[in-house]
Protein backbone atom coordinates (compact mmCIF):
# COMPACT_ATOMS: atom_id res chain seq x y z
CA UNK A 1 0.00 0.00 0.00
CA UNK A 2 2.95 2.52 0.47
CA UNK A 3 4.78 1.79 -2.35
CA UNK A 4 1.06 2.43 -4.58
CA UNK A 5 0.85 5.44 -2.19
CA UNK A 6 4.09 6.53 -3.46
CA UNK A 7 2.80 7.92 -6.67
CA UNK A 8 1.37 10.56 -5.14
CA UNK A 9 2.62 13.97 -3.63
CA UNK A 10 4.33 13.43 -0.58
CA UNK A 11 2.18 15.79 1.47
CA UNK A 12 -1.22 13.99 -0.38
CA UNK A 13 0.48 10.77 0.22
CA UNK A 14 0.26 11.38 4.10
CA UNK A 15 -2.61 12.55 4.42
CA UNK A 16 -4.15 9.61 2.23
CA UNK A 17 -2.17 7.22 4.24
CA UNK A 18 -3.58 8.70 7.60
CA UNK A 19 -7.27 8.32 6.75
CA UNK A 20 -6.93 4.61 5.16
CA UNK A 21 -4.72 3.74 8.81
CA UNK A 22 -8.11 5.26 10.66
CA UNK A 23 -10.55 2.68 8.54
CA UNK A 24 -8.40 -0.13 9.29
CA UNK A 25 -8.58 0.50 12.85
CA UNK A 26 -12.45 1.27 13.09
CA UNK A 27 -13.63 -1.10 10.62
CA UNK A 28 -14.76 -3.28 12.89
CA UNK A 29 -15.47 -1.48 16.49
CA UNK A 30 -17.22 1.79 14.43
CA UNK A 31 -17.72 0.34 10.50
CA UNK A 32 -19.74 4.23 10.11
CA UNK A 33 -17.25 6.03 10.89
CA UNK A 34 -14.54 4.20 9.46
CA UNK A 35 -16.36 4.19 6.01
CA UNK A 36 -16.75 8.06 6.22
CA UNK A 37 -12.66 7.88 6.67
CA UNK A 38 -12.65 5.38 3.30
CA UNK A 39 -14.56 8.22 1.37
CA UNK A 40 -12.16 10.93 2.08
CA UNK A 41 -9.10 9.02 1.08
CA UNK A 42 -11.17 8.04 -2.26
CA UNK A 43 -11.84 11.62 -2.89
CA UNK A 44 -7.97 12.31 -2.32
CA UNK A 45 -6.90 9.57 -4.36
CA UNK A 46 -9.33 7.55 -6.25
CA UNK A 47 -6.81 6.30 -8.88
CA UNK A 48 -4.88 3.90 -5.81
CA UNK A 49 -6.18 0.46 -6.42
CA UNK A 50 -5.37 0.24 -2.65
CA UNK A 51 -7.35 2.87 -1.70
CA UNK A 52 -10.45 1.48 -4.31
CA UNK A 53 -10.21 -1.62 -1.77
CA UNK A 54 -10.11 -0.12 1.42
CA UNK A 55 -13.72 1.90 0.69
CA UNK A 56 -14.64 -1.35 -0.69
CA UNK A 57 -14.33 -2.72 2.57
CA UNK A 58 -15.69 -0.30 4.57
CA UNK A 59 -19.32 -0.22 2.47
CA UNK A 60 -19.22 -4.19 2.95
CA UNK A 61 -18.86 -3.17 6.36
CA UNK A 62 -21.97 -1.33 6.61
CA UNK A 63 -24.10 -3.61 4.36
CA UNK A 64 -23.59 -1.04 1.05
CA UNK A 65 -22.97 -3.90 -1.23
CA UNK A 66 -23.99 -1.72 -4.37
CA UNK A 67 -20.82 0.09 -3.69
CA UNK A 68 -18.74 -2.04 -2.43
CA UNK A 69 -18.99 -4.25 -5.91
CA UNK A 70 -18.27 -1.01 -7.50
CA UNK A 71 -14.89 -0.52 -5.63
CA UNK A 72 -13.94 -4.15 -5.56
CA UNK A 73 -14.22 -4.53 -9.34
CA UNK A 74 -11.81 -1.23 -9.52
CA UNK A 75 -9.42 -2.72 -7.87
CA UNK A 76 -9.35 -5.50 -9.54
CA UNK A 77 -9.30 -4.01 -13.17
CA UNK A 78 -6.16 -2.03 -11.57
CA UNK A 79 -4.54 -4.87 -10.38
CA UNK A 80 -5.63 -7.87 -12.06
CA UNK A 81 -5.76 -9.65 -9.09
CA UNK A 82 -8.08 -12.10 -7.90
CA UNK A 83 -7.93 -11.99 -4.47
CA UNK A 84 -11.25 -9.72 -4.18
CA UNK A 85 -13.49 -12.58 -5.92
CA UNK A 86 -14.91 -14.16 -3.27
CA UNK A 87 -15.84 -10.99 -1.35
CA UNK A 88 -16.95 -9.30 -4.77
CA UNK A 89 -19.07 -12.57 -4.90
CA UNK A 90 -20.71 -12.20 -1.58
CA UNK A 91 -21.32 -8.81 -2.40
CA UNK A 92 -23.65 -10.20 -5.05
CA UNK A 93 -25.48 -12.65 -2.34
CA UNK A 94 -25.58 -9.58 -0.13
CA UNK A 95 -27.64 -7.66 -2.88
CA UNK A 96 -30.07 -10.49 -3.27
CA UNK A 97 -28.66 -11.92 -6.12
CA UNK A 98 -27.45 -15.67 -4.81
CA UNK A 99 -27.39 -16.82 -8.47
CA UNK A 100 -24.78 -14.83 -9.38
CA UNK A 101 -22.76 -15.50 -6.61
CA UNK A 102 -22.92 -19.37 -7.35
CA UNK A 103 -22.18 -18.59 -11.01
CA UNK A 104 -18.82 -16.85 -9.81
CA UNK A 105 -18.09 -20.10 -7.68
CA UNK A 106 -17.83 -21.64 -10.67
CA UNK A 107 -15.56 -19.45 -13.08
CA UNK A 108 -12.40 -20.31 -13.66
CA UNK A 109 -11.06 -17.40 -11.17
CA UNK A 110 -11.52 -19.52 -8.32
CA UNK A 111 -9.02 -21.52 -9.35
CA UNK A 112 -6.28 -18.90 -9.71
CA UNK A 113 -7.02 -18.01 -5.82
CA UNK A 114 -4.45 -19.54 -2.39
CA UNK A 115 -6.00 -22.20 -0.53
CA UNK A 116 -7.67 -19.18 1.75
CA UNK A 117 -9.47 -17.37 -1.12
CA UNK A 118 -10.44 -21.31 -2.29
CA UNK A 119 -12.43 -21.70 1.16
CA UNK A 120 -13.60 -17.79 1.15
CA UNK A 121 -15.20 -19.01 -1.73
CA UNK A 122 -16.47 -22.10 -0.69
CA UNK A 123 -17.86 -20.47 2.36
CA UNK A 124 -19.85 -17.88 -0.05
CA UNK A 125 -20.80 -20.48 -2.50
CA UNK A 126 -22.64 -22.32 1.07
CA UNK A 127 -24.02 -19.32 1.85
CA UNK A 128 -25.92 -18.96 -1.78
CA UNK A 129 -27.35 -22.24 -1.86
CA UNK A 130 -29.10 -21.72 2.03
CA UNK A 131 -30.07 -18.00 0.40
CA UNK A 132 -31.89 -19.99 -2.29
CA UNK A 133 -33.77 -22.72 0.05
CA UNK A 134 -31.20 -25.43 -0.78
CA UNK A 135 -29.71 -26.62 2.83
CA UNK A 136 -28.83 -29.72 1.44
CA UNK A 137 -26.31 -28.77 -1.02
CA UNK A 138 -25.55 -26.10 1.42
CA UNK A 139 -24.33 -29.44 3.59
CA UNK A 140 -22.38 -30.78 0.45
CA UNK A 141 -20.71 -27.65 -0.68
CA UNK A 142 -18.73 -27.59 2.48
CA UNK A 143 -17.66 -31.00 2.63
CA UNK A 144 -14.15 -30.63 1.84
CA UNK A 145 -10.27 -31.93 2.32
CA UNK A 146 -9.83 -28.53 4.11
CA UNK A 147 -12.85 -29.52 6.57
CA UNK A 148 -11.35 -32.83 7.12
CA UNK A 149 -8.47 -31.45 7.99
CA UNK A 150 -6.84 -31.88 11.30
CA UNK A 151 -4.60 -28.87 10.71
CA UNK A 152 -5.76 -25.30 12.47
CA UNK A 153 -5.68 -22.44 9.96
CA UNK A 154 -6.78 -19.00 9.65
CA UNK A 155 -10.13 -19.97 8.03
CA UNK A 156 -10.84 -23.30 9.79
CA UNK A 157 -13.04 -22.15 12.53
CA UNK A 158 -14.95 -20.45 10.33
CA UNK A 159 -15.26 -23.26 7.70
CA UNK A 160 -16.70 -25.60 10.62
CA UNK A 161 -18.99 -23.48 12.10
CA UNK A 162 -20.66 -22.85 8.88
CA UNK A 163 -20.76 -26.67 8.38
CA UNK A 164 -22.28 -26.98 12.04
CA UNK A 165 -24.64 -24.49 11.41
CA UNK A 166 -25.46 -25.90 7.82
CA UNK A 167 -26.10 -29.26 9.60
CA UNK A 168 -28.44 -27.69 12.12
CA UNK A 169 -30.70 -25.84 8.93
CA UNK A 170 -31.31 -30.16 7.78
CA UNK A 171 -32.36 -31.10 11.29
CA UNK A 172 -28.73 -33.18 12.39
CA UNK A 173 -28.50 -31.62 15.96
CA UNK A 174 -26.45 -34.10 17.16
CA UNK A 175 -23.75 -33.76 14.06
CA UNK A 176 -24.03 -30.10 14.09
CA UNK A 177 -23.28 -30.19 17.82
CA UNK A 178 -20.12 -31.80 17.50
CA UNK A 179 -18.99 -29.56 14.89
CA UNK A 180 -19.64 -26.54 16.64
CA UNK A 181 -17.60 -28.23 19.43
CA UNK A 182 -14.98 -28.23 16.92
CA UNK A 183 -15.24 -24.69 15.91
CA UNK A 184 -14.59 -23.59 19.59
CA UNK A 185 -11.63 -25.69 19.33
CA UNK A 186 -9.76 -24.05 16.23
CA UNK A 187 -11.23 -20.45 17.50
CA UNK A 188 -8.36 -18.68 19.15
CA UNK A 189 -9.40 -15.48 17.69
CA UNK A 190 -12.98 -15.10 19.07
CA UNK A 191 -14.24 -15.43 15.52
CA UNK A 192 -17.26 -17.10 16.44
CA UNK A 193 -19.97 -17.74 18.70
CA UNK A 194 -19.39 -21.01 18.67
CA UNK A 195 -19.29 -21.46 22.76
CA UNK A 196 -23.33 -19.83 22.15
CA UNK A 197 -24.34 -22.05 19.94
CA UNK A 198 -22.88 -25.04 21.77
CA UNK A 199 -25.01 -23.80 24.82
CA UNK A 200 -27.87 -23.34 22.65
CA UNK A 201 -28.16 -26.82 21.67
CA UNK A 202 -27.43 -27.94 25.49
CA UNK A 203 -30.36 -26.04 26.69
CA UNK A 204 -28.02 -23.55 28.84
CA UNK A 205 -29.50 -20.01 30.11
CA UNK A 206 -27.71 -16.81 30.55
CA UNK A 207 -28.67 -14.35 32.74
CA UNK A 208 -26.86 -10.99 32.57
CA UNK A 209 -25.28 -9.95 35.91
CA UNK A 210 -25.57 -5.84 35.39
CA UNK A 211 -29.92 -6.61 34.44
CA UNK A 212 -30.24 -8.66 37.43
CA UNK A 213 -28.18 -5.88 39.55
CA UNK A 214 -30.26 -2.67 37.84
CA UNK A 215 -33.60 -4.91 38.58
CA UNK A 216 -33.01 -5.38 42.25
CA UNK A 217 -31.79 -1.85 42.83
CA UNK A 218 -34.83 -0.40 40.97
CA UNK A 219 -36.91 -2.87 43.58
CA UNK A 220 -34.99 -1.74 46.75
CA UNK A 221 -35.97 2.07 45.27
CA UNK A 222 -39.57 1.03 44.87
CA UNK A 223 -39.96 -0.01 48.45
CA UNK A 224 -37.78 2.69 49.88
CA UNK A 225 -39.97 5.26 48.29
CA UNK A 226 -43.41 3.33 48.88
CA UNK A 227 -42.30 3.62 53.02
CA UNK A 228 -41.59 7.10 52.55
CA UNK A 229 -44.89 7.76 50.86
CA UNK A 230 -46.55 5.78 53.81
CA UNK A 231 -44.71 7.67 56.05
CA UNK A 232 -45.32 10.98 54.95
CA UNK A 233 -48.89 9.68 54.46
CA UNK A 234 -49.39 8.76 58.03
CA UNK A 235 -47.70 12.42 59.20
CA UNK A 236 -50.10 14.08 57.09
CA UNK A 237 -53.31 11.94 58.76
CA UNK A 238 -51.47 12.63 61.87
CA UNK A 239 -51.76 16.28 61.67
CA UNK A 240 -54.85 16.86 60.21
CA UNK A 241 -56.01 14.26 63.77
CA UNK A 242 -54.87 17.17 65.90
CA UNK A 243 -56.37 20.12 63.74
CA UNK A 244 -59.64 18.64 64.43
CA UNK A 245 -60.61 18.98 67.93
CA UNK A 246 -59.20 22.48 68.14
CA UNK A 247 -62.07 22.71 64.94
CA UNK A 248 -64.70 21.04 66.84
CA UNK A 249 -64.08 23.42 69.68
CA UNK A 250 -64.90 26.53 68.47
CA UNK A 251 -68.85 25.58 67.49
CA UNK A 252 -69.10 25.01 71.84
CA UNK A 253 -67.37 27.94 72.57
CA UNK A 254 -69.28 30.30 70.60
CA UNK A 255 -72.36 28.25 72.08
CA UNK A 256 -71.41 29.10 75.28
CA UNK A 257 -70.87 33.25 74.51
CA UNK A 258 -74.37 33.17 72.97
CA UNK A 259 -75.66 31.90 76.06
CA UNK A 260 -74.05 34.54 78.26
CA UNK A 261 -74.35 37.65 76.07
CA UNK A 262 -78.61 35.71 76.67
CA UNK A 263 -78.24 36.19 80.39
CA UNK A 264 -77.02 39.65 80.28
CA UNK A 265 -80.10 40.46 78.25
CA UNK A 266 -82.59 38.94 80.39
CA UNK A 267 -81.29 40.63 83.58
CA UNK A 268 -81.16 43.43 82.11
Amino acid sequence: MRQELMSLPKGLAEEVARNLVMVANLLDEDPEQAYAYSRIALRLASRVAAVREAAGFASYATAKYSEALAEFRAARRMTGSVELWPVMADCERGMGRPERALAMAGEPEVNKLDKAGQVEMRLVAAGARKDMGQTDAAVVTLQSPELASNSVQPWTARLRYAYADALLDVGREAEAREWFAKALEADQGGQTDASDRLAELDGVEFTDAMVESEDEVTEVTSVEESEESGAAEAAEKSEEAAEKPAEAEKPVQAEKAADADKAADDNS
